[in-house]
């Protein structure tokens, strides 16, 4: 699993969310992870964040910064202040209340 950066065009008048999920290569939590969490940004935060994924296994100096003692960790760095969540992300309702996420209300519903 590569470093990667995928940006989405943010909304003009919401603040964009970035987001870091350190993984150690492509074990089965790191992809599980991965995919969890780019479901819960398309469906909660579609339009507004950025996703850096940082592999340890290639850049082991990164874990520093964001104090990252486990892996998966999911670490985001905007809006403040700082949350991380450990593991593969499966617990969708654990995910958002961490981050805390708030769905966008839409007119179809």
């Amino acid at each position: 699993m590569e470093n990667a950066l995928v940006t989405t065009t943010p909304s003009m008048e919401k603040e964009t969310w970035e987001l870091r999920l350190y993984v150690a290569g492509q074990t089965a939590k790191s992809v599980t992870a991965l995919n969890n969490l780019q479901k819960y940004c398309e469906r909660y935060l579609k339009g507004r964040y950025q996703l850096e994924v940082i592999d340890l296994l290639k850049n082991p100096q990164l874990a520093e910064g964001d104090q990252i003692l486990a892996i998966p960790t999911l670490v985001r760095k905007v809006p403040s202040p700082i949350r991380r969540i450990i593991g593969d992300l499966s617990n969708q309702e654990r995910v958002l209340v961490g981050l805390d996420i708030r769905p966008l209300e839409s007119p179809e519903q």
